[in-house]
């Protein structure tokens, strides 16, 4: 395996590792077959062991809970924007494709339409009001 040469108070040894399991290792010194046991430092790592605090599972409360709607449905910005001009208000009954304003987005007029029948319950923009994707514009019940 490996070949070392060792000078011990004078005298010169060929070594030949031969084998090396665990802390056996079987070698040859000036061609005599030893069996040694060999004694290792443990060696400290420099990488921390992190320890984390055990956290105590209740399995009562793992389960997903249901919001409970009060029916209405929210109409979301489909893209970021600003709003160009609002066309209905609250209160006002609403068809599906209806459309409700008109949003600009990249440099285009969008026209932002009902996807359900109902009446408008909440206005959350008003004219001018820059929106991101997916921010609610309109609640509808």
């Amino acid at each position: 395996m490996k070949k070392f040469k060792f000078t011990i108070r004078g005298n010169e040894y060929d070594v030949d590792i031969k084998d090396f399991d665990g802390d056996l290792a079987k070698i040859e010194v000036n061609g005599t077959d030893y069996d040694v046991e060999v004694h290792q430092e443990v060696k400290a790592t420099k990488t921390p062991t992190l320890v984390r605090p055990r956290v105590s599972i209740d399995r009562k409360d793992s389960k997903i809970k249901k919001s409970v709607s009060n029916r209405s449905y929210e109409l979301k910005a489909p893209l970021p924007g600003s709003i160009f001009k609002i066309l209905m208000n609250e209160g006002d009954e609403v068809k599906k494709g209806d459309t409700i304003m008109i949003m600009e987005a990249m440099k285009m007029e969008n026209n932002i339409q009902s996807e359900k029948d109902g009446k408008i319950v909440t206005m959350k923009v008003k004219e001018g009001d820059s929106v991101l994707q997916n921010d609610v514009l309109v609640e509808i019940e």
